[in-house]
């Protein structure tokens, strides 16, 4: 009888995990644009804290090692919808129209009975296909009042500030217009925190005190193979006052003015907005004449971060407001949400801002995903992922076929807390926008678990990294003896993995 009631006790007290989904779930994937993930305290920032990114994360699981293929906007939104690399989708850069007819998994949730809607950043010059429902921002959109486009009544402004809006958006979506006899796919894509970073009115108030400086704001890129001297992406010389910086310079020479940058607002939102920023511009302005260049960058240094970060707060908040929508209207046992980004950001390490590099700040991808009864809480996972996996990995959750073009790789498995079949042990990645905006030249290369090689292939340039010895990446070990067997067959499995994806652009890699 004991037996039978510590039996009976444990099966009522352990928790366990659904078999496979019978029903469908219900799809919400939340997409950030340039979110660095060393910007969420739930992947151990220490600049600021994102308690509702955070709460995904203690109910869900967080990846540590999700990695993009390509780090630039387009590129990386053309690589979710498809399952495929840049070269593959025809996405290489920013410059190019999506091709909207190929298959993407909005299309074949669509097949399989998904009432879809995008709301929010699209990016991608053509018209969303797959999708029942979108109201989207022209281009990279606008921080305040900005414009949409709605798929039947066209473009329209409306006033407020963009993350609110494209949440209100959102929310009504899930109360007014989805079918809820059927499952969803509710795509809600933020632009913040991508450039020029101007705070909502609930966010300018935020990080009053300094904000720590990476060890590396004023790296001299030595240790590396010479290419870094070719950005134009530094804090230093690159950041434009009036729009990077909410300062109206006399010497700001840049192609967007400060008064630009304002001219959307409203009297009463420029009027917040400016008294924020005004003492400290004045002081600034005042000290600059004899400030030295280290003291400049450090005074740049804390506007960039400070609005970066309050913009980060937005979305964050934001991301709140959905998920206590979802509690109070009883979508949340049902519901698999995941947050991500389309790329890393570089936030002040390095003494630089933006992305496009392979190195570690701007691959890495957030990667946080909640589905309650499938994905076990408050568990993290090593594996190697990437944004090529999204796109099977969705299809897989809502038991729809994947394709076998794709690239990528169902990650639920890992998700649920099993072992894959076959772990991933390398990632591949190829930047193509050579030198143009940011001057970052092209390359490619390898991560596996412990170790990087680059080919930056128009400089015949190469970098390997110890990841273990050298997190920061700060000193290239290629040619080094030691690392010579490693060296090795990083070389030659960064050409079965160009093989394997059939990638034939760019220069080709030495055979000598």
């Amino acid at each position: 009888m004991r037996s039978l009631t510590l039996l009976l006790t444990l099966l009522l007290t352990t928790p366990t995990l659904a078999q496979p989904a019978t029903t469908p779930p219900n799809i919400i994937f939340i997409f950030s644009d340039d979110h660095a993930a060393h910007a969420i305290s739930a992947y151990g920032s220490t600049r600021n804290t994102t308690p509702n990114i955070d709460r995904l994360a203690a109910e869900g699981m967080l990846m540590r090692n999700f990695f993009c293929g390509n780090a630039i906007c387009a590129p990386s939104r053309a690589t979710l919808l498809t399952g495929l690399h840049s070269h593959a989708n025809g996405q290489r850069t920013n410059q190019q129209t999506f091709d909207g007819s190929q298959i993407t998994f909005p299309k074949r949730l669509q097949q399989a009975g998904y009432h879809t809607a995008l709301i929010g950043k699209w990016h991608l010059k053509s018209d969303p296909t797959g999708f029942d429902h979108y109201e989207i921002l022209p281009g990279q959109g606008q921080y305040y009042n900005p414009d949409y486009i709605h798929h039947t009544q066209g473009r329209h402004r409306e006033r407020g500030f963009v993350t609110d809006l494209t949440t209100d958006k959102a929310i009504n979506w899930l109360d007014n217009t989805r079918d809820a006899d059927r499952p969803f796919l509710l795509m809600v894509h933020y632009k913040a925190p991508h450039r020029n970073w101007q705070p909502g009115p609930n966010e300018l108030a935020l990080f009053p005190d300094p904000i720590a400086e990476p060890d590396t704001l004023e790296d001299n890129h030595q240790g590396r193979s010479g290419v870094q001297s070719l950005q134009e992406m530094t804090i230093a010389n690159d950041l434009w006052y009036g729009f990077d910086l909410a300062l109206d310079h006399p010497d700001d020479t840049s192609q967007y003015t400060y008064q630009q940058t304002v001219a959307r607002m409203s009297p009463d939102q420029r009027h917040a907005y400016e008294a924020t920023f005004a003492q400290d511009n004045a002081d600034f302005l005042k000290a600059q004449p004899n400030m030295t260049p280290s003291e400049v960058l450090r005074w740049k240094y804390q506007r960039y971060i400070t609005n970066y970060l309050r913009v980060v707060a937005g979305v964050d908040r934001n991301i709140g407001r959905l998920l206590d929508h979802l509690d109070n209207t009883n979508l949340t046992n049902n519901t698999l949400i995941i947050y991500s980004s389309d790329q890393g950001f570089f936030l002040g390490e390095k003494g630089w801002f933006d992305k496009r590099w392979m190195y570690e700040e701007s691959l890495r991808m957030p990667f946080i995903a909640r589905w309650p009864g499938h994905i076990p809480p408050n568990t993290t996972s090593n594996a190697l992922a990437q944004n090529i996996d999204i796109a099977p990995t969705l299809l897989d959750a809502a038991n729809a076929p994947i394709p076998t073009h794709m690239h990528g790789r169902s990650i639920l498995p890992i998700l649920r807390g099993d072992q894959p079949d076959s772990p991933r042990d390398a990632i591949y990645y190829h930047f193509t926008a050579s030198e143009a905006w940011h001057k970052v030249p092209a390359h490619y290369g390898v991560r596996t678990a412990t170790h990087k090689l680059i080919y930056f292939y128009d400089h015949n340039a190469w970098e390997l990294y110890d990841l273990a010895l050298d997190p920061d990446e700060r000193n290239s070990v290629y040619n080094d003896p030691a690392y010579a067997d490693i060296q090795t067959n990083l070389t030659h499995r960064l050409q079965d993995l160009r093989t394997h994806y059939s990638d034939n652009t760019g220069k080709p890699l030495p055979t000598d």
